[in-house]
């Protein structure tokens, strides 16, 4: 399993930045996908994450920087309490497979998961505009980056782009649409 992973890892590469032109400003054309046809705007969606894959994953770590510059005490407590819910989620519906040894640990576990829930249960009421701006901090950037990836028009350079992106080495964009089974239909649409 690792020597897979340590293998696609090694045969990643990086594409080159875009410029912002050509990304965002005068060459650049937005326009409305048709909302009738799915499978074309998921086409033009999966061939400008590839094509602007590196501009997404920068604007990704700008936007998230500035919040966490902005606010870094609400964001660090919102994460923490995220990942304490997460924890106290995973140990309660865990499948209890092992046997205890004695009644006593199995009431102690009982109070111990007692009180972790209600410690959750405070720090989610107590923390909640933090729980909100960390979740606001994770998916704004997505958001932006479909909203681009949808609007944006492609030129005949980012379909050739495509073209030599899908017939060459893997991407990261391309391992992560791959992991989802997510694929463009042909190579030049």
């Amino acid at each position: 399993m690792s020597a897979d992973v340590s293998e696609v890892i090694q045969k990643l590469e990086l594409p080159p930045l875009r410029t912002l032109d050509d990304f965002a400003l005068g060459s650049a054309r937005f326009q409305l996908p048709n909302l009738k046809d799915f499978d074309k705007w998921g086409n033009r969606v999966v061939k400008n994450l590839i094509y602007y894959q590196t501009n997404y994953f920068l604007m990704f770590i700008t936007i998230y920087g500035i919040m966490v510059i902005f606010n870094p005490f609400k964001i660090v407590c919102g994460l923490l309490v995220q990942a304490m819910m997460m924890a106290v989620l995973l140990q309660f519906f865990q499948k209890k497979n092992r046997i205890l040894a004695s009644h006593s640990a199995a009431d102690n576990q009982k109070w111990y998961m007692l009180a972790g829930a209600l410690l959750v249960g405070y720090l989610f009421l107590h923390f909640f505009d933090a729980l909100l701006l960390s979740g606001f901090t994770l998916l704004l950037p997505f958001s932006l980056t479909f909203v681009h990836a949808s609007l944006r028009l492609r030129n005949l350079k980012n379909k050739v782009a495509n073209t030599m992106v899908n017939l060459s080495a893997s991407t990261p964009m391309a391992v992560f649409l791959d992991t989802f089974n997510i694929a463009a239909d042909s190579l030049l649409n």
